[in-house]
């Protein structure tokens, strides 16, 4: 087996164990808050969309540093600081007894939180441009995986062995995946590293971002993607326990998640493949308005199997966004600065990760939780937009041109 390859299945692997492991805390975030202290329904729903964005804040921050890291001396080093980091944060979220500490150590496991980022880096820069788009489909498939596995599981542990023990056990497998990294990744300088004698400051790479309009486009449209994403998240917990009178709500807001993803499973790789056959920007188009459809009528279930289909649905189509656009930017930014520009990218996500839930909380507050899915899919909407808008000028651009 190459080096490539086998760099590919190892990191395959960490991302679902490191993913699922995540998102295994991501369904009770707003349950566990509660357990903390004797709050009012108000002060939940705030405080979810707080400690669920500041991950994010302080990811958006530190995001391009880690790339531009990465290019300079290698994407393996940030691999095991990032992970080691998440695991080490994670264990601590476990004892913590109180709602600010929690938040702070969110913002805490924000900073090292770039182990996903960074290997889709690592297995881009080893993957050629005709196949980008169904490489890092398959990549994104552990991620996608994860989303199916890790809610139900962690819904599941929280249900039967409490809310601490979870992240004790998430941490645990976090470390174990960075370990693996660290005695199973061999990374490989490639050969058009080695011919570039004038090395890129930060003020090159952002001005190389700007003079490529679609390049920053996309970092737009990757923000309102998470944007949409993001703003129920935090809140489908308690959208769940207004539709069932079950007491296991930790295990069925797993399940709402788990919906989700297993709808990913299914076509992320297809969505990536299709890209690399009729473009890339194709297929995101396509994709914005199918998901712009699917999200609206969750606002109007009545019944849990409603909202859990219609996640599937969704999942289908969300799944395939995100390689479409890391496979783009594979093809448009130069070899020598794709992790510091991927880095980018990837703050614009964060970015999207932390307006988000307090986009979602603010609507909530004020319409309701259903009323979020209309935002959702107003977004998608824009974000549709947008991404025509500029594609038609570039072809006219281009028609003048010749």
């Amino acid at each position: 087996m190459s080096i490539e390859k086998r760099n590919f299945l190892i990191m395959w692997i960490c991302n679902f164990l490191i993913a699922a492991s995540m998102t295994m805390i991501l369904p009770f975030i707003s349950l566990y808050i509660g357990t903390l202290g004797d709050f009012s329904h108000d002060y939940i729903q705030r405080w979810s969309g707080l400690v669920f964005g500041v991950t994010f804040l302080s990811a958006f921050i530190v995001s391009p540093l880690w790339g531009r890291i990465g290019d300079k001396y290698g994407f393996k080093p940030i691999l095991l600081i990032t992970g080691y980091g998440i695991a080490s944060s994670v264990f601590f979220m476990g004892i913590i007894n109180s709602v600010f500490g929690l938040f702070v150590l969110r913002m805490i496991m924000g900073f090292v939180t770039g182990f996903i980022p960074t290997s889709i880096a690592l297995i881009s820069k080893q993957t050629p441009k005709n196949e980008a788009g169904k490489t890092l489909g398959t990549l994104q498939m552990s991620n996608v995986a994860c989303s199916l596995f890790g809610p139900l599981l962690g819904g599941l542990m929280a249900d039967n062995v409490g809310f601490q023990y979870t992240f004790i056990i998430t941490s645990a497998s976090v470390a174990i995946a960075t370990t693996v990294v660290l005695f199973g990744i061999k990374e490989i300088k490639q050969q058009t590293e080695a011919k570039v004698k004038i090395p890129r400051t930060q003020k090159d790479v952002i001005k190389q971002i700007l003079n490529r309009k679609m390049l920053v486009m996309v970092m737009i449209i990757a923000l309102l993607i998470q944007v949409g994403n993001f703003s129920i998240q935090p809140l489908l917990a308690l959208y769940v326990s207004d539709l069932t009178k079950a007491t296991s709500i930790a295990f069925l807001s797993g399940l709402a998640f788990s919906a989700t993803g297993f709808g990913n499973l299914l076509l992320t790789r297809q969505w990536g493949k299709l890209g690399d056959t009729i473009g890339y920007e194709k297929v995101l188009l396509l994709l914005l308005v199918l998901a712009s459809i699917l999200i609206v009528p969750q606002a109007l279930v009545t019944e849990l199997w409603q909202l859990v289909g219609l996640r599937f649905l969704y999942g289908m189509v969300v799944g395939g966004m995100l390689p479409c656009i890391t496979a783009y930017i594979r093809i448009e930014a130069p070899l020598d600065m794709q992790g510091e520009i991927l880095g980018y990218n990837q703050s614009f996500r964060f970015l999207g990760n932390v307006i988000g839930p307090a986009l979602g909380g603010f609507v909530a507050g004020h319409a309701g939780i259903s009323s979020v899915f209309y935002v959702t899919g107003s977004l998608f909407l824009l974000a549709f937009g947008i991404l025509w808008w500029n594609l038609k000028h570039e072809q006219e651009r281009f028609k003048e041109s010749y």
